[in-house]
């Protein structure tokens, strides 16, 4: 479980951000800043959700549980997002595996207070109904980029995703974490990856990668990357 910290948040969730200042600066009156260690499970299928999250300079990895299987990564949030929208929907539970692929600082609030919030809150409200259709746009794109695309251009896809949320070209990925963003075998992970370092598009060891080529990177990713993007900023502006 994320832990608390008075470690100042030197950045900002963009939803949040998008709400007018007054409401801004009321929601986050409302969170308490929290710092999300790296691997920390924040929620699996079936539990109840007992707080929302705004990631600021950390990601969360939402991960389908299959069986027999390790699982598959279907979604990336990070300060372009929320963890929690099924409490939105009225659900308590969660539908997903949910574990911090990125650590760093986000905005929590407990579950009944979010729904306060939100009843008093129309903009936000408004702002996180259109945040469930990105993310309904985004998972029916990863379901048919999984279908239909190769491992090697889902890395460069998930890579770069996984920058944008980083905030930076250089990230740290287990070989497990690859394995469930492509749900492929640990040897397929190192042979799509080495595909990428061989172009000199990435540096990747022992789980340490770098973007060296963030153009070429995009030119050899499927357009599900391009077209998440274009979802996002027609819809959230």
């Amino acid at each position: 479980m994320p832990s608390s910290t008075s470690k100042p948040v030197v950045n900002v969730n963009r939803l949040l951000a998008s709400l007018p200042r007054s409401e801004y600066l009321r929601v986050v009156s409302d969170c308490e800043p929290v710092e999300l260690a790296l691997a920390a499970v924040l929620g699996t299928p079936g539990e109840s959700v007992s707080h929302v999250l705004f990631p600021v300079e950390s990601f969360i990895s939402l991960i389908a549980p299959i069986s027999g299987h390790a699982g598959l990564e279907v979604g990336l949030i990070g300060n372009e997002g929320m963890f929690g929208i099924s409490v939105l929907l009225g659900v308590d539970a969660s539908p997903l595996h949910a574990i911090v692929q990125g650590a760093g600082p986000a905005l929590r609030m407990e579950t009944g207070r979010f729904r306060r919030e939100l009843d008093g809150n129309p903009a936000l409200h408004g702002i996180l109904l259109r945040y469930i259709h990105v993310m309904l746009g985004q998972l029916a794109q990863n379901a048919a980029c999984t279908h239909f695309h190769g491992v090697d251009v889902r890395l460069a896809r998930w890579l770069l995703m996984t920058a944008d949320r980083a905030h930076g070209n250089a990230f740290h990925l287990t070989h497990e974490f690859l394995a469930f963003m492509l749900g492929v075998r640990r040897a397929g992970v190192t042979k799509a990856a080495f595909s990428l370092q061989a172009r000199k598009l990435i540096s990747y060891h022992r789980g340490d990668i770098t973007i060296l080529d963030r153009v070429g990177l995009e030119a050899v990713s499927c357009g599900c990357y391009a077209a998440d993007k274009t979802m996002y900023a027609r819809t959230m502006g």
